[in-house]
């Protein structure tokens, strides 16, 4: 299959586009950090209505978005709405226009009607059913990352246990959350591509764990990893409310999670080497 990955370079699409070629699978990258004329929030281009009528396929994963504590500092910004208003609009428009398979990356936070991610996301949602795609729903994928602004709380993590053997949490650590290890989150995708034409469009995707673990566990992970030091903070988390939705099964006629948190964990704190 020929793949066309848009936010090739973000958390799930730079795992998504390894996962794709180990499989001979052929992709195609389009992603804002690759070249200024990949910005999808610029309107018409012709070099990526030529991608997209290439492909068989098209994962759209741009978003403009990150761990916790960037959506809790951005995601009610202008510029973050607008951001992903305009992504979404821009793209949208193109597989509307051209009838192409897609598979839309939402969020478990797309139930969170008090989220500026989550409403976005639930946007995306209805124009995905509406145009004939497959919703993917992601709870909290983790792999890989340079460790920044947009980082996620797992890699966060791990910078403080290597570099300055403490953890300091931003909350009590109480919160509970569902991980998924990223290459497990690219099979997923792989999975719904091949199956796309049997897949029931009216329903969405759960990809996650389906395992709920604490914040708190992560830090204690590590601590047997690199006998690290735990400091957890004083407030409760803010971003998600610890709202904890329930996935549905409906992707476990396809595909079934195989990477356990500490297993993910582990494999993690050694590619940071």
């Amino acid at each position: 299959m020929k793949h066309l990955v848009l936010g090739s370079n973000g958390q799930i699409g730079a795992h998504l586009v390894k996962y794709l070629i180990n499989k001979k699978q052929q992709v195609f990258e389009w992603d804002i950090l690759n070249e200024p004329f990949q910005d999808l929030r610029n309107n018409h281009s012709p070099i990526l209505d030529a991608y997209i009528k290439d492909c068989d396929i098209v994962h759209f994963l741009a978003f403009d978005v990150g761990g916790a504590k960037y959506l809790e500092k951005h995601q009610d910004s202008y510029d973050f709405i607008w951001n992903n208003i305009t992504i979404m609009s821009n793209t949208f428009d193109v597989l509307k226009q051209q009838k192409k398979p897609f598979i839309f990356a939402s969020s478990q936070m797309a139930e969170m009607g008090y989220s500026s991610y989550g409403i976005l996301k639930s946007l995306g949602e209805k124009m995905t059913h509406e145009l004939g795609g497959i919703v993917a729903r992601f709870w909290n994928v983790y792999g890989y990352e340079e460790i920044k602004e947009k980082s996620h709380v797992i890699t966060d993590f791990i910078k403080m246990a290597k570099n300055d053997g403490v953890i300091k949490m931003r909350t009590d650590g109480t919160e509970s959350r569902q991980f998924l290890y990223a290459d497990d989150a690219s099979e997923a995708l792989l999975a719904l591509s091949q199956n796309y034409k049997k897949i029931d469009k009216s329903q969405n995707y759960s990809i996650t764990s389906f395992k709920w673990d604490k914040i708190y566990k992560i830090a204690e992970i590590l601590d047997v990893l690199s006998s690290c030091d735990i400091i957890p903070g004083d407030k409760k988390d803010k971003t998600q409310r610890n709202a904890m939705n329930e996935p549905n099964n409906n992707i476990k006629k396809y595909w079934e999670p195989k990477t356990s948190l500490e297993e993910g964990i582990m494999k993690l704190y050694n590619l940071y080497d």
